[in-house]
């Protein structure tokens, strides 16, 4: 018996790549799955209702049930009807996982309303929408429920994606809000920042590079390797277990074989004063205290100890920097690792 049997899902964006991996494993563990995808190409435009149904028939091929849905997650009222569309076939909801997503790549100052608002009207709007209509049926089951967002490396200042790194950091105090609110219905609601070579990878410079070595795209060579979509899946199939209930308001980022804890905000300084500040004040102590510790967001992958470490310059640490918890799995830990540098 899989560890989802009698569960039931909502994923959206999963008739391609890293929505589809998640579907198919949430299937194979045993939940009902609606799959939503409008099957548009990566800037939103040209649906295919074929590619949502495609992916029903391969879960139901494989054992699993699924039926499809290909309405837009930008119309509130449509998100509603998705909701409902779980409840209606399967009798309740308890699983959604929100992938879906476009992308409309500009530098800030060649970037049009058009392409601010569609990319944060899928994922920023469409998150809430979907979100929405869950939570009112979590509330009123008071049972249990499983929210699983998607945001991206991206939020933390990409910057050709304005538009798309906004709304994912938008994505991630949402989630938190949600984490805050409904705990008390026993509903969880957790964040995941993948890496996948999926369609948006392809549309990247470096895609082209690849293009043009090896005469395919990188999510045409994905398969097996690090940027596997399905290598993000068993991430969220554990959250979305009841085995995960105490795991709410969670952002991991999960790239290959790695799963990584990101830290949630916190203060880095303080100035208390007695009376109101001055801004000759602010001129005069800001250069010797925060502008010597607070770093700004650098776009580059690279490790440096006066910063703290991505998740993506993890694997430039040496051998002593982990430790080995289990056959085949490292850890490594923040507190640890900067403890070990300073002393």
């Amino acid at each position: 018996m899989g560890k989802l049997e009698g569960k039931v899902a909502l994923v959206t964006g999963s008739g391609r790549g890293i929505g589809k991996a998640v579907a198919q494993l949430l299937a194979s563990e045993g939940a009902a799955i609606v799959v939503n995808d409008l099957g548009t190409n990566i800037g939103g435009d040209d649906p295919d209702q074929s590619i949502a149904q495609s992916v029903v028939d391969e879960i139901k091929a494989a054992g699993g049930e699924a039926s499809a849905n290909t309405d837009s997650i930008t119309d509130y009222n449509l998100a509603e009807g998705m909701v409902q569309q779980a409840i209606n076939g399967y009798g309740k909801l308890d699983i959604v996982v929100n992938v879906a997503g476009i992308l409309r790549d500009r530098m800030i100052f060649n970037m049009s309303e058009e392409e601010w608002d569609a990319v944060s009207a899928v994922h920023l709007n469409g998150t809430f929408n979907i979100c929405k209509w869950a939570a009112v049926h979590f509330r009123d089951r008071r049972e249990s429920g499983r929210i699983i967002n998607f945001s991206s490396t991206s939020a933390w200042g990409s910057p050709g994606q304005p538009n798309y790194g906004a709304a994912k950091y938008g994505i991630l105090g949402f989630t938190a809000v949600l984490a805050n609110s409904l705990d008390r219905y026993g509903v969880t609601s957790n964040a995941i920042l993948p890496y996948a070579a999926t369609r948006m990878i392809d549309s990247t410079p470096r895609a082209m590079k690849v293009k043009e070595e090896t005469g395919k795209l990188p999510s045409e060579l994905a398969g097996g390797t690090e940027g596997d979509p399905a290598n993000v899946a068993p991430m969220v199939a554990y959250l979305a277990t009841d085995d995960a209930a105490m795991i709410n308001g969670h952002f991991f980022g999960v790239r290959g074989h790695t799963v990584s804890l990101y830290s949630h905000w916190e203060l880095a300084g303080v100035f208390q004063s007695d009376r109101r500040w001055t801004v000759e004040e602010m001129l005069e102590l800001y250069p010797d205290t925060w502008a010597k510790t607070i770093k700004q967001p650098e776009a580059q992958e690279v490790a440096r100890s006066e910063r703290p470490l991505r998740a993506t310059s993890l694997w430039q640490l040496d051998e002593s920097a982990w430790k080995e918890i289990a056959d085949g799995v490292k850890l490594w830990e923040r507190e640890a690792y900067y403890g070990a540098k300073q002393g």
